[in-house]
């Protein structure tokens, strides 16, 4: 399958995944979420979904447990919404890039508070 739909297919699935999350889960365990990456197979079979999620470890812990309890809603709607032949199998990881990035930006203003 051809890498730029791949890249296409994975850019429609980050936005009807936010829509999904934001307006239609009712879960109240669900928190701020943010989708930053969406990574398929080359054969669209499996999705893997990363998300940033605002608040402290026992928040990313609940979202987590409300996203992994709405998974089946969440590939049907994908399905309805996004015409393939086959529905992939989504899963989410929680992307730790923006802590980092932040722990990386303290250590930089400590740098330069010391000079």
């Amino acid at each position: 399958m051809s890498q730029l739909r791949v890249e296409k297919v994975q850019e429609l699935m980050k936005q009807e995944l936010s829509q999904i999350i934001l307006r239609e889960l009712k879960d109240p365990r669900i928190g701020f979420v943010t989708i930053t990456k969406v990574a398929a197979t080359p054969d669209l079979r499996e999705v893997k979904c990363y998300i940033s999620i605002m608040g402290d470890e026992s928040k990313v812990r609940d979202t987590m447990h409300g996203l992994q309890s709405s998974l089946g809603y969440i590939r049907k709607e994908i399905g309805k919404r996004i015409r393939l032949r086959f529905t992939p199998e989504l899963s989410f990881e929680v992307d730790r890039s923006l802590d980092y990035s932040t722990h990386i930006q303290e250590l930089l203003n400590q740098i330069h508070k010391e000079e």
